[in-house]
């Protein structure tokens, strides 16, 4: 896709003579289609560095943008998709960044009347293709990327570990526990009993909607790992439909204790560790 040297050095020319007229007409179909999104100064230095790639490319008599002396152009392609994902612009308004271009060629093209022109500008316009494809990549590359991290905040952001007093910690679970999820509720956990040292922790499922044997499994594993970290864990909201549903299953949660909510955890782990013993001895004497 490589312009030939006459077609390339025409482009430059045109560049070159027309910089102003060009960088100009280009900001402004851009901001056009942006409708103020983006600042004027801010539009134009992108526009002005494109340009300005654009323009050493062509110097080195290839313009191409597959090829490895394409690199500073590839790279403010890349940080014009990148900024503009991070910034919330569509797909469709980074690809206009680059694209914008082509209709300012023929404007300028149709000053200078060559007679070739018509030949140059498919010529130009499959160049401008090949950078909106290039740009369109890497803007996808960044929504994955901000999509993948969001997706990792909200799992951290959806498994708190709460530390209700010394020697007890909670996991308030709510929505569907998926692999991926128990893995963080897992690290979550182990990591907060190695910061507290407590040796209690209650996992309590009121806030999943149903448990069937993947659930259940993540939940076993979670209490399995606790106890390898010397803590002894209590289930709490095994409501009566949940109840049901672990026996119809033959799923079975051994020596580990289980409570119909939270507030009867509580009332156990109190008990473990010696503290409604005191408050009553308090009250018989």
């Amino acid at each position: 896709m490589a312009l030939t040297a006459e077609e390339s050095s025409r482009l430059i020319g045109l560049l070159r003579d027309h910089a102003e007229r060009i960088t100009q007409r280009w900001t402004e179909a851009v901001a056009a289609h942006l409708q103020g999104r983006l600042s004027q100064a801010e539009l134009l230095r992108h526009v002005q560095d494109l340009h300005r790639s654009m323009i050493n490319l062509g110097d080195q008599g290839l313009v191409d943008l597959e090829d490895q002396r394409a690199g500073e152009l590839r790279a403010e392609l890349s940080e014009l998709s990148r900024g503009w994902a991070r910034q919330g612009f569509s797909a469709t308004e980074t690809a206009v960044g680059v694209f914008a271009l082509k209709d300012v060629l023929l404007e300028v093209m149709e000053i200078d009347n060559a007679s070739d022109a018509l030949r140059d500008w498919v010529a130009y316009s499959r160049l401008i293709d090949q950078m909106g494809l290039f740009t369109f990549e890497s803007y996808v590359r960044t929504r994955e990327s901000l999509i993948a991290d969001q997706a990792e905040q909200l799992l951290e952001l959806s498994t708190p570990v709460v530390k209700l007093w010394e020697g007890v910690v909670a996991v308030p679970l709510v929505g569907t526990l998926d692999s991926a999820r128990a893995q963080v509720v897992m690290e979550r956990l182990l990591q907060t009993l190695v910061d507290t040292g407590s040796p209690y922790a209650i996992i309590d499922i009121t806030g999943v909607p149903a448990v069937d044997t993947q659930v259940a499994q993540h939940v076993l594993k979670t209490v399995v790992a606790a106890r390898l970290m010397g803590a002894d864990c209590i289930i709490s909201g095994i409501r009566p439909q949940i109840a049901q549903t672990i026996v119809a299953l033959g799923i079975e949660f051994g020596d580990i204790a289980t409570k119909a909510s939270l507030a009867d955890a509580l009332r156990h782990v109190l008990r473990l560790t010696g503290v409604e013993t005191a408050r009553r001895a308090r009250r018989e004497s």
